[in-house]
């Protein structure tokens, strides 16, 4: 299983997003972002939904807990 900030930086690549559009796009500082992909932090459940949301995938795939990325 991969871990949530590898997962987490894998996604955002395949997407062509930087960390500061991400970070914009769910309403945190790009420090606090990078802090999520380094694994110096966890994010909270908002912050999770936000982040699924703006992949347009699952939580479960956004934890690494899935392969299949649609949201269902």
């Amino acid at each position: 299983m991969v871990k949530f900030n590898e997962q987490l930086k894998i996604i955002r690549k395949q997407q062509g997003k930087t960390q500061k559009e991400v970070a914009v796009s769910i309403g945190i500082g790009e420090s606090n972002y990078q802090n999520l992909e380094y694994g110096k932090s966890q994010p909270l459940l908002k912050t999770l939904v936000n982040l699924a949301d703006c992949f347009d995938v699952s939580l479960d795939y956004l934890a690494g807990r899935s392969d299949e990325p649609s949201v269902r």
